[in-house]
């Protein structure tokens, strides 16, 4: 068997009602699609049983509706596991993972300053990757957003 499909077969027996969920799609390349409501004790798990105690990047996606957040981690022998939470546009609320993983604060940034999406315990700081004096309720990685509404927002301050 595998080394994915040992992590595959491990994480449905600890999670049988995610079995749906997780799958491989090629070599070294997990993807799970984790409920929000359980999205910290996947983590745990992953990064603890499974052993991917790596965090390589946080991805946020504006899918219409929902808002896609995408934490990829790596074990050791380099496998990649994606794991995707939803959550709703209209109330757009996460809890960070920095007392898990501290390197996610600068991706945590990202996702309040691109996405508008608000990441509860996240330590106070400095915007990322946006400067401290861009408008606020601008979020230009929303795909409802157009650089219009940063001219109209500039105007209307600017006077």
């Amino acid at each position: 068997m595998a080394g994915e499909e040992k992590v595959q077969q491990q994480f449905v027996n600890r999670f049988p009602e995610l079995s749906g969920s997780i799958r491989i799609v090629r070599s070294r390349r997990i993807f799970v699609d984790v409920p929000d409501q359980r999205f910290l004790e996947v983590l745990d798990y992953v990064r603890g049983e499974l052993g991917f105690p790596i965090l390589c990047l946080i991805v946020g996606l504006d899918e219409g509706e929902n808002f896609g957040v995408i934490y990829i981690l790596a074990s050791g022998d380099g496998t990649l596991a994606s794991l995707t939470r939803r959550i709703p546009r209209d109330e757009p609320v996460i809890c960070s993972i920095y007392d898990r993983m501290p390197n996610s604060e600068i991706y945590e940034r990202e996702l309040v300053d691109m996405f508008g999406i608000h990441v509860t315990g996240l330590p106070d700081g400095s915007r990322y990757p946006l400067p401290d004096d861009w408008p606020e309720g601008q979020f230009p990685l929303r795909k409802d957003w157009t650089p219009d509404m940063l001219d109209q927002v500039e105007v209307a301050v600017n006077g």
